[in-house]
């Protein structure tokens, strides 16, 4: 096995978190925000550097790269690598401030700020003791999701380079964005990528394989009152923000909620909520593993409109239902050596793994959906979308290591 040089593997995750990529739901233009296309020039720029090849960032901001097969054969399959530039709009990401803990000793992990990552609400701290962590000082996301991923591709593309003696087919690389936001495939060129299968390295901690997502829905719950002075309102007024709050009340509470399922179990969840007297605005998501399941929450979502409509005459209610992406499972399964030889990869490494369910998406959700067999893979990140996420950097080198054996074993394969 090669050793992955850990120093440079870190000092490009450093950098890229320092860039502030959040992404913003409220906007309409691709990317969703201006600096993810600036972290995408510096990618770019690197991977010209170290003479990746057909480097290109396109007018969405998406950067391509790829490294020929080194093992000269045209009937190969193509593996394309994935991750996305942008963060979550969660949590605070401007001036990213990244603490690196070399050999962490175990116990609680006190930031900065005063915020506190405790064992008992993060156990995977009990396996990483004499790692390397890298935390934030409190005041903001990591952006290990998804940049940890984007790191592991980056130290990927420059080691294989670096040895032509390892073997591989040819090998695809896209970073996206407003990944976050549920946009993060819409502008893939498919045909440009030209790939037999993807991994996201979009995944956390290390040794899992993510073979099933959620699928998932988003709503929009409108709420039309109408707003007149207070001190004439008698009769006449009819108030939104009231009926919005009759309607998030009227949902669930003790159960198909985030905070009370797991596992298995689906959620709507309402995360969003705007608005005035005359008009108020909710914005959930829905998830279920099984599509099913989002017809009845958003039947749910209607019903309730119409109820809390009842109880206040003159209100008007709309319900809007957007798809986002679906369980990737079935895809996989037209391509099962997608899963195998990830299995077998870290089988040849005397690694432990686990193949998981994902509560979330990922690009790979859509890409399956769309023809392109996509499993997700660990990238080293924990406490995700917080101000106490983490990542850690043994677990980066690990995921490297793991990607140059899969390369190896798909090069074995043929198209």
């Amino acid at each position: 096995m090669i050793e992955i040089n850990r120093q440079r593997l870190l000092d490009r995750f450093l950098r890229y978190v320092r860039v502030s990529t959040a992404a913003d739901p409220t906007s309409d233009s691709y990317p969703s925000s201006e600096c993810q296309r600036e972290l995408g020039r510096i990618l770019a720029a690197e991977l010209q550097a170290m003479a990746a090849s057909d480097v290109y960032q396109d007018a969405h901001a998406l950067v391509y790269a790829g490294v020929p097969s080194s093992v000269g054969d045209a009937d190969l399959p193509a593996v394309a690598l994935v991750a996305h530039v942008d963060t979550s709009p969660d949590a605070p990401s401007d001036n990213v401030q990244p603490n690196v803990i070399d050999d962490y000793r175990g116990g609680d992990i006190t930031l900065a700020s005063g915020e506190v990552i405790r064992v008992d609400a993060c156990p995977a701290l009990r396996d990483l003791i004499g790692t390397t962590l890298i935390t934030t000082d409190g005041t903001t996301l990591l952006g290990g999701d998804d940049k940890a991923g984007v790191a592991i591709i980056m130290e990927l593309i420059e080691t294989l380079i670096e040895n032509p003696h390892l073997k591989h087919g040819p090998v695809k690389v896209v970073m996206t964005c407003d990944e976050e936001i549920g946009r993060g495939t819409d502008k893939i060129d498919l045909d440009k990528l030209a790939a037999d299968v993807a991994y996201t390295i979009d995944g956390g901690g290390a040794g899992v394989i993510d073979v099933e997502t959620f699928s998932a829905d988003a709503a929009t719950v409108r709420l039309i009152g109408d707003n007149i002075h207070p001190a004439i309102a008698k009769g006449r007024m009819v108030n939104a923000v009231r009926a919005a709050a009759d309607f998030i009340a009227a949902l669930p509470r003790d159960s198909d909620t985030p905070e009370t399922t797991s596992g298995r179990q689906g959620f709507i969840h309402a995360n969003q909520v705007t608005g005035t007297v005359g008009q108020a605005t909710i914005e959930l998501i829905l998830r279920s593993f099984d599509a099913v399941d989002l017809d009845g929450y958003a039947d749910l979502l209607r019903r309730t409109a119409q109820q809390v409509q009842s109880q206040y005459p003159g209100l008007q209610t709309e319900v809007v239902i957007r798809r986002q992406y679906r369980n990737l499972r079935e895809g996989l399964e037209k391509l099962p050596e997608s899963i195998h030889l990830a299995e077998q990869a870290f089988g040849n490494l005397g690694r432990p793994y686990v193949k998981e369910i994902i509560r979330g998406g990922t690009d790979g959700s859509v890409l399956t959906e769309k023809g392109l067999p996509t499993p997700n893979l660990s990238s080293g990140q924990h406490n995700i979308h917080s101000v106490r996420e983490f990542a850690c950097l043994d677990e980066m080198v690990a995921a490297t290591e793991h990607l140059i054996e899969l390369l190896s074993l798909w090069s074995n394969q043929r198209a």
